[in-house]
């Protein structure tokens, strides 16, 4: 159940039109997905959120848009968050992801999942290989 309901109108805020517009022209889409929709009650915090996704997420850098999506998927799964399972499984999909590579990021994210729980309850101690501060590597 949501905790807040988006205004009627959220165009009718300049700010948010501004970046309702450049999501469609971004993505070439028209449209607006529910998670921006909601942002907009705080045009700011629309705002700031657009800016970081389209620097993190949409410009191109050394990670493929296909590894992106793939890694906020993971992400997402640890965090719980259905909404971003969702959208981004639909995004990795949309640039390419496999049936067989989804299979491989949930087999992933399962066993990463149960061996970090492990290491967790075990509380294993790091290895100094593994520490760059502590390795002199």
């Amino acid at each position: 159940m949501t905790t807040l309901v988006p205004a009627e109108e959220l165009e009718s805020d300049p700010r948010v039109k501004a970046v309702f517009d450049d999501i469609r022209a971004t993505r070439k889409t028209d449209f607006i997905n529910n998670m921006w929709r909601w942002l907009a009650f705080d045009p700011a915090l629309l705002e700031r959120t657009w800016t970081e996704v389209k620097e993190v997420v949409g410009k191109p850098s050394s990670i493929d848009p296909l590894t992106k999506e793939m890694i906020y998927v993971a992400v997402s799964v640890a965090n719980n968050c259905t909404y971003c399972v969702h959208s981004h499984t639909a995004a990795a999909r949309a640039k390419g992801m496999t049936e067989e590579q989804y299979g491989e990021l949930l087999a992933i994210i399962g066993l990463a999942g149960k061996t970090n729980q492990l290491a967790t309850a075990l509380q294993v101690p790091v290895d100094d290989v593994f520490d760059a501060g502590r390795s002199g590597s």
